[in-house]
This record gives C-alpha cells, structure tokens and sequence, in this order.
C-alpha cells in the first residue's frame, strides 16, 4: 500500500491511499480513520496539495554509505555508519519550489531511499528492525558544500530551510524490493542511477546503531544514503528522484 497525506481543496489536511491507474494518479481517503468526514472520497492528484509523508521530530542522515560516493568525494568508507542530523525545518514536500540559501557555490542534490519508523523504539536489534519500520520514501539530502567543507558538525551543511524534501507517498515494506533502484534526474537527465542493493550498511543495521544512542519515534526518518552522481544545483532546476516501488518526488527549485 501508498499511503499519502494531502491537503485537500477545501484546505483539510487528511490521510489516505495514493492510486495510480495507468499514470493517472489521484487519492483516495477510504483509509477507515474514524475521524474522516469523508470516507471513500477520491480526488485526482492534481486537485490536492501533497504533503510530506511524515512529520519527523529527527531526520538521521547517514554520509559515504555507498562506496562509489565515498570515492567521488575523494574519502574513505567508514567503518561504522556516519551520522549527522537534519532537523524539522528541513522538510519540504514533493510538487513544491524548494527556496535554497542565497550566495553559495553549491548546493548539490543527493537522492536517497528514506526509512519512516512506525513505533517508538529503543535499542533495537539487527534481526528485529523491519518490525519498526513503517515505509519507505524518496528523499533528496541537499547540501551545502561551502560550509559542509568547513565545518564538522555540519549544521550549516546540512540543515538549512528545505534541504530535505521528501515523499510523495510512504510505501509499505512490502512495495519496496530488496533491489530497488534509486534514481535522480535533474530537468531530465539521469545524474545517479544505483540500488538498494549498494548500500554499505543495511537498513537493519542503521537502525540498529541509531537505536542504540537514541530512541526514534512514529514519523521519524532516516535517511540511508546517496549513491555516486551528486552535483550542483541552479535556480529553476527540476529534480526528480526516483525509487521502485515508492515513486517519483519531484521539485522545483529557487536559488535567490
């Protein structure tokens, strides 16, 4: 199942399940809340402002967890998974015009498969880790290499005003294969093309060493990681990420 959630045309926020039937996409609210008022309504996808899958209290990010990025960044891969944070402010939706930082040199996409967490859940083992995932998302980590080149915490980098958009829908565990491939275009050019399969540290084994430091809660995300291709973004740019059995994010973006 794709879940989404979306503004609807009057402005009511509600939860529902995104259709796709031969490329017309729409969504529907005949999820059973029992607060919905309109149960079983459907609108095409065009009608409605899609919001973020999740409303995150965290976003962990996870840096060089595919071995052909470490290279182009000209760095080693870890040997435990690299963590920084993006906090709240970052999020943004898909369908939106991203308005990035103004005065820098680059700001670079990097797409990446995105895990939402579905319980609270603390020290969690390896083996047991799918039992807290609720889906799975497109994510774009936009960074600001400036001052991500010389800093260490990576604040300004990192978590800047909509420098993680994400969605459009969260799919469940089952939509996602262990393969899956994950893609990003920029005004249609393919600029990364990997799969899940590349990932240096599995999504079991994230969540196992974030859960050991922290405890996640319903809506958080993590982010697993970009693979080779990362470059630089401009102002009316087009980026689309793309992963197998999520979908399509795509943005805009504005660059003062």
């Amino acid at each position: 199942m794709k879940r989404v959630r979306f503004r609807d045309p009057t402005g009511t926020i509600r939860g529902g399940r995104w259709l796709d039937d031969e490329g017309q996409a729409s969504v529907t609210t005949a999820l059973g809340e029992p607060d919905d008022d309109a149960p079983g309504k459907t609108y095409p996808a065009e009608a409605v402002d899609v919001l973020p899958p999740a409303e995150p209290t965290k976003i962990i990010a996870i840096g060089r967890n595919f071995a052909d990025h470490a290279d182009e960044q000209n760095a080693e891969v870890p040997d435990r998974p690299l963590l920084f944070l993006k906090p709240p402010n970052t999020v943004a939706s898909h369908g939106s015009t991203v308005s990035l930082l103004p005065d820098k040199e680059r700001l670079d996409y990097e797409a990446e498969l995105a895990v939402i967490i579905g319980e609270t859940c603390h020290n969690v083992d390896a083996g047991e880790a799918e039992d807290v995932i609720a889906g799975y998302t497109c994510f774009n980590d936009i960074s600001n290499r400036d001052d991500q080149r010389v800093e260490t915490n990576w604040v300004r980098g990192k978590a800047f005003d909509n420098a993680a958009p994400m969605g459009p829908v969260l799919a469940t565990p089952d939509e996602v294969p262990a393969d899956a491939t994950i893609e990003c275009r920029v005004n249609g050019e393919t600029k990364q093309s990997s799969t899940r399969e590349n990932l240096v540290f599995s999504v079991p084994e994230l969540i196992e060493e974030i859960t050991t430091y922290m405890t996640l809660e319903p809506g958080d995300v993590i982010a697993t990681g970009t693979p080779e291709g990362v470059g630089p973004l401009e102002d009316g740019d087009t980026v689309e990420v793309e992963i197998e059995g999520v979908g399509t994010l795509e943005h805009d973006v504005h660059i003062p």
